[in-house]
């Protein structure tokens, strides 16, 4: 019996010692008021490091991967640009500029194995997008889906890496048939193994010029507004306008559930107005947090800034998760297991100097950094290429909106920069 007794304890022990050595990863939960959504791609502060780096931090939930750009390039494919990571110079399909980055596919699966979300953002500021008609639509949703989601397609830019769902950053062309985009999207993904999201990026501005529309036509997961480089920004507390997105939440959108996430830039240089300190931000989630039980999180514009600036992610974080005023998930809907508390906020070290500006076109993607500019950045693909520019437009007071109720001007350039 007491040989017996001992080789029980063992194998308990040894169990246990099993179980303590594997990581813990807590799945993406989309009822939660604490999640935080860092966009990555545009090399904000030059520095730009690979997805995977960005996925050891377990501050961030959710990363959509900017910009899928064009969506009727050369051979009527899409288009995609990731900056210093991959691009149309780092290799293509044959009789495409769609780039081949299927190296990114082991990050992706190392960021989704830590209960990351990594979805795909179509659109940005210098975007050639948009559709002539519901049937072009629906196409182009089956495309998206086959080539990025869970179809099949000979052009898989991410290899057999299956992401997460899309985001809808859409700041020209025609804010038309977007609804019935993502409606296909929504019934491809019907008896999926998996759950896949759909989020969009307006601007504060209500409604919405250029996604408005779908917002009020197709069921969206999260959206992530923009409140900066507008009059209702976080830095205008008269002008600040969550209400109005958490109205619309609980009143107009097809899914009651929506979550809406308020949208910040990372650093100062991350938009042309709008950056707050961290206390502030801080102050302002927290608030928007006890009040709005539409509230989601924060999205930062973008993971380089953010990181680069004294790990402005973090501090947001910390302060959504483990904030007094955070009121409790509701009980229909709340995860069983609770949050884990995170380590302290690190001061890291200087971040690098802002490389030498270079001149800018507004061109879509027509502008480029030099080889040594390219060579400076922190991380290095072989396939890294030239980073985009992104020039700055911004609507700094009510002069701009037209006089026609709840109707917004046109966006023009608004959203994302690189100096």
């Amino acid at each position: 019996m007491v040989i017996v007794k001992t080789g029980f304890a063992s194998l308990v022990l040894a169990l246990f010692g099993y179980l303590s050595s594997l990581e813990i990863v807590l799945a993406f939960s989309n009822d939660r008021s604490d999640n935080l959504a860092v966009y990555w791609g545009q090399d904000g502060a030059g520095h730009q490091q690979s997805l995977s780096f960005y996925c050891q931090d377990d501050t961030i939930d959710v990363i959509p991967m900017a910009f899928l750009y064009i969506f009727f390039g050369k051979g009527g494919q899409p288009v995609i640009d990731l900056s210093n990571i991959c691009s149309s110079s780092s290799g293509t399909f044959p009789g495409t500029d769609l780039a081949d980055c299927s190296f990114l596919q082991s990050d992706i699966k190392q960021c989704q194995a830590k209960g990351k979300l990594i979805t795909l953002s179509l659109g940005g500021a210098t975007s050639k997008v948009g559709f002539s008609s519901d049937g072009q639509a629906s196409d182009f949703a089956d495309t998206i889906w086959n080539m990025f989601l869970g179809g099949n397609s000979g052009m898989r830019p991410f290899g057999n890496a299956i992401l997460d769902g899309v985001d809808l950053d859409i700041e020209s062309g025609s804010s038309a048939h977007y609804a019935t985009f993502v409606n296909r999207i929504r019934s491809l993904s019907k008896g999926a193994s998996k759950r896949y999201y759909i989020t969009a990026a307006p601007q504060c501005p209500f409604p919405d010029a250029n996604v408005g529309a779908a917002l009020n036509g197709a069921p969206f997961d999260a959206i992530y507004v923009q409140f900066y480089n507008n009059f209702c920004e976080t830095s205008v507390p008269s002008e600040f306008n969550f209400a109005t997105w958490d109205r619309w939440a609980k009143t107009q959108s097809p899914n009651p559930n929506v979550k809406v996430y308020l949208g910040a830039p990372g650093d100062a240089k991350a938009a042309g107005n709008g950056y707050v300190n961290i206390g502030t931000l801080s102050s302002v989630a927290q608030d928007a947090q006890k009040r709005y039980t539409s509230f989601g999180g924060v999205m930062l514009w973008d993971a380089d800034t953010a990181y680069n600036n004294n790990r402005y992610h973090v501090a947001i974080k910390n302060a959504i998760r483990n904030g007094p005023t955070r009121p409790s998930v509701p009980t229909a809907t709340s995860p069983n297991k609770g949050t884990p508390t995170p380590g302290p906020v690190e001061t890291p070290a200087p971040p690098p100097a802002t490389p030498k500006p270079t001149q800018t076109q507004t061109t879509a993607h027509k502008s480029t950094t030099s080889d040594a500019e390219v060579a400076s950045t922190s991380f290095r693909d072989p396939r890294a290429t030239a980073r985009v520019k992104r020039p700055t437009f911004t609507f700094d007071d009510r002069s701009e909106v037209t006089s026609v109720a709840n109707e917004v001007t046109k966006r023009r350039f608004s959203r994302f920069f690189k100096f």
